[in-house]
């Protein structure tokens, strides 16, 4: 399996991004990590290894990024408009230097999102504010209202960053041709945000599939069977 290491400076968001890179050629997917996790994270917890027959094969191209979740809503040193600014920087990172990079790389003209429980929210939030971008969405065990972070703090930067709130009056058309999955288990903590989020598709008439795995929980043993099986949907 080809991996690649890559670090740059990015202009948006004023630090060095660090990005472990799986594959040479395929559909490219930008998979985020857990709360607070590393750029080597999935790859540390055995999801790449979950996915190595796609990847050898030349099916997809795999884009890891850190989170920087400490910097963001993680950063409680900071005010909550300052963590929402701050999330504004890394979206712009993603919209203007990684899903361009990445189809670029690979010659394909949208890209995937994925993620694991806080992964999944950034996999979500990214793809539903920029379907022009994204063709195939894949969230694992997510969870998608952003206010738990905020401490009662609410303006635009939050609303524009929380797919619960902005999905209901977004109409941007590219939303009812993707590819979305919505993965969640019997027994997940995150079970009622995926209920959540799938009724809100489902009253905008947006097809997708709320996948709810029975005798499970919210861990990386369940994503590591739902991963393979979405890679299989990628259209």
């Amino acid at each position: 399996m080809v991996e690649k290491y890559h670090r740059w400076y990015s202009q948006n968001l004023g630090l060095d991004v660090e990005m472990l890179v799986f594959g040479d050629r395929g559909y490219p997917i930008i998979l985020f990590p857990t709360s607070q996790g590393k750029y080597h994270q999935n790859k540390d917890e055995g999801l790449i290894e979950s996915v190595r027959w796609f990847i050898d094969e030349g099916l997809v191209k795999i884009y890891c990024p850190d989170s920087f979740d400490w910097l963001t809503w993680y950063n409680k040193g900071v005010h909550p408009l300052e963590r929402a600014n701050r999330y504004n920087w890394y979206d712009k990172m993603l919209n203007e230097e990684l899903a361009p990079w990445a189809m670029h790389e690979t010659g394909v003209g949208k890209v995937a999102t994925a993620g694991c429980s806080f992964g999944g929210y950034h996999a979500v939030n990214f793809a539903l504010k920029h379907p022009d971008k994204v063709g195939n969405l894949f969230s694992m065990s997510g969870a998608f209202d952003i206010k738990q972070f905020m401490d009662g703090f609410y303006s635009d930067d939050v609303f524009y960053n929380n797919p619960v709130d902005f999905l209901p009056g977004s109409n941007l058309p590219d939303l009812w041709h993707m590819n979305i999955i919505l993965g969640t288990a019997e027994h997940d903590i995150c079970r009622e945000d995926n209920n959540r989020l799938s009724n809100i598709l489902s009253q905008k008439h947006i097809n997708h599939w709320l996948d709810v795995r029975p005798f499970a929980s919210h861990d990386w043993p369940i994503w590591k069977e739902m991963f393979p099986h979405y890679l299989s949907t990628i259209k």
